[in-house]
């Protein structure tokens, strides 16, 4: 991932939050947390509103390695920013450890690289699509194959090709302070320039015969949990918009 530097290991994190401070935490990420983990070798790819849950924050964060998360986790959150602040951001959590660690399988030109200029001049009005597909058995090579000759092609086909696909990593926790989901996942993640645009694609996808009787019934074989898909907003600051 020479292209994409701090994101061969990704967290992929959501947040139940307190009613009506969603808004509080926004403020607080975008103004201090993105640079404060940022400064100690994080990247902090995207951070949403969820537009089906006023109480929940959904954001994205990479790394070099996992021994680069191991350092650089400690070093922001026993740093000055998160001490300077973290009593203001916990009080608007009601449940911060909803976490999967993921890897990358395909990264596109759409999935936004370390150090690019970020844009907070306004609001985005896109919409930021995650799907989370559970599994349950490991991710095998064969499954693999199949997300990337099958399921990849079909999402493009209705107007959804994905800027980046994950795989979980089955690394250990190396910092156990932050909880982890020990769940088997594939995740991809799509973008679209508004709503009308998001629900065009689902209305594709839902009509294409080929996801309903080749990838839809491979998807959900062996699954835990159902398929989870989340309808994001980018804030102000996120880079992912």
């Amino acid at each position: 991932m020479t292209d994409f530097p701090r994101s061969a290991v990704v967290d992929l994190r959501q947040y139940t939050l307190r009613p009506g401070r969603r808004d509080t935490l926004i403020e607080l990420f975008d103004r201090c947390f993105v640079a404060g983990q940022e400064d100690v070798g994080m990247h902090v790819v995207g951070q949403f509103r969820d537009l089906d849950d006023p109480d929940r924050f959904v954001w994205l964060r990479g790394f070099d390695s996992m021994a680069a998360r191991g350092a650089s986790l400690p070093a922001f959150y026993g740093g000055p920013v998160w001490q300077a602040h973290r009593d203001r951001a916990n009080a608007t959590m009601v449940d911060s450890d909803n976490a999967l660690l993921l890897n990358p399988l395909r990264l596109a030109d759409g999935y936004p690289r370390f150090g690019t200029t970020r844009d907070s001049a306004a609001r985005p009005r896109s919409v930021v699509g995650i799907t989370v597909v559970h599994r349950g058995e490991p991710i095998d090579e064969p499954f693999r194959a199949f997300v990337l000759g099958s399921v990849v092609p079909e999402l493009a086909a209705a107007g959804g090709t994905p800027i980046a696909v994950f795989v979980t990593d089955p690394s250990g926790n190396n910092f156990p302070a932050l909880p982890l989901r020990d769940e088997h996942v594939v995740v991809w993640i799509n973008r679209f320039d508004d709503d009308a645009a998001y629900r065009a694609h689902h209305t594709r996808l839902a009509a294409s015969a080929g996801w309903r009787e080749r990838v839809l019934p491979v998807l959900g074989k062996n699954a835990g949990l159902p398929v989870q898909q989340l309808r994001l907003r980018p804030t102000a600051g996120s880079q992912l918009r």
